[in-house]
């Protein structure tokens, strides 16, 4: 059975959950058992872990510090929830996954995208998404956005520069162009509207379930 694993990514205030949420929905009204989830988190000892990494107050957090916890948030995740929705034949979105870690820790905070990547190997046994969206927008305008829609508190990630959150741009297209195993990246401009990037994924996701379904059945 193709576990249909598929992972949404990019820079801070792309959209991600938005469009994942209003994906699912979608799915779900053409009779598909969808479950939404998120990174790091998504499960009880995830988000503890989360509001370890995200705190403002945590400044002395050490970059290998910090891809470690990320990685022992995604195990956890994975064997509590992602791992037996897939076995129940379930689609999984997921708002997040080991791509982030290769951006901002392998890329932008300069671990070494293959160290980290051999990190998160080992936490989820070569768990590797059917589908990952990269939803695409240039950081100030992302940074921007989550200035205007801010709701909640400010976490250590609004704390970094622009240049970093540039340099985290640059890191998924490093993974796009080098780390793109199966062509399973796809890019969507989401400097666009929510509308039509959700209009874009959905029509993108249909299409694709459409095409297992056909070969599953020969």
């Amino acid at each position: 059975m193709i576990k249909r694993f598929i992972t949404f990514e990019g820079p801070e205030g792309a959209g991600k959950t938005t469009v994942m949420e209003r994906t699912a929905a979608i799915l779900r009204e053409h009779g598909y058992d969808v479950l939404t989830t998120r990174e790091p988190g998504g499960i009880d000892i995830a988000e503890q872990i989360r509001e370890v990494i995200l705190n403002p107050a945590n400044t002395k957090m050490d970059a290998r510090t910090e891809a470690l916890l990320y990685a022992a948030a995604r195990r956890q995740h994975l064997v509590e929830k992602v791992i037996p929705a897939l076995d129940e034949g379930k689609i999984v979105l997921c708002d997040r996954f080991i791509d982030s870690s290769l951006a901002y820790q392998g890329y932008a905070r300069g671990l070494g995208i293959g160290n980290v990547l051999e990190i998160n190997n080992f936490a989820v046994l070569n768990l590797d998404p059917l589908m990952t969206f990269l939803l695409d927008i240039k950081p100030e305008t992302g940074l921007e956005r989550i200035q205007k829609n801010r709701s909640g508190e400010v976490n250590r990630l609004d704390m970094e520069t622009l240049d970093f959150h540039k340099k985290v741009r640059e890191g998924y297209f490093e993974l796009v162009h080098c780390y793109n195993e199966n062509n399973r990246f796809y890019v969507v401009n989401a400097n666009k509207s929510i509308e039509d990037v959700v209009k874009e994924v959905s029509e993108e996701l249909l299409d694709y379930f459409q095409i297992i379904k056909e070969f599953q059945s020969k």
